[in-house]
């Protein structure tokens, strides 16, 4: 891979590297707290604060995926940058979530409201970068044939 072409991506890789640990860390945190609360795999129920950090890892596991996909589209799509600002707020959100519901449910909202916000904004980036791709892409002329029809379209 060449170094321009490695410039393109660099700062997404390096938010995907960051999310990576901190899901790492996550994890580490219900280990932990097997141990502490006495909860052997495959429970998942037990003491409230097991059940808390326990349901706290497991919600940011499911978000991963679909922050990956948009962070990666956004970047590509729209801007490297913004994207990656956006992911490492994103991910700051998440920790403070984690950290909010390890210490009680209610303390989980207001960085789960944040978290959602910025998957919204890069879902925005991302079929912003999309659209602007397929419309101004030379080698989509269908776009603009059919953009062409529904200005005529009466």
């Amino acid at each position: 891979m060449e170094g321009n072409v490695r410039s393109e991506v660099d700062l997404l890789a390096a938010v995907t590297v960051l999310g990576v640990l901190e899901q790492a860390y996550f994890a580490l945190q219900v280990i932990r707290a097997r141990r502490k609360y006495k909860i052997s795999p495959p429970e998942t129920m037990g003491h409230p604060d097991f059940e808390r950090i326990f349901r706290a890892q497991a919600n940011c596991s499911e978000y991963f995926p679909i922050f990956l996909s948009l962070l990666w589209v956004a970047g590509i799509f729209f801007h490297q940058g913004a994207a990656a600002g956006c992911g490492v707020l994103y991910l700051h959100a998440r920790f403070r979530y984690f950290q909010g519901y390890t210490r009680t449910a209610q303390g989980r909202l207001g960085p789960l409201y944040t978290s959602a916000r910025l998957l919204w904004l890069l879902l925005g980036l991302a079929v912003a970068g999309l659209v602007a791709h397929f419309l101004l892409s030379p080698s989509c002329p269908w776009v603009l044939a059919w953009l062409l029809q529904l200005l005529r379209a009466p």
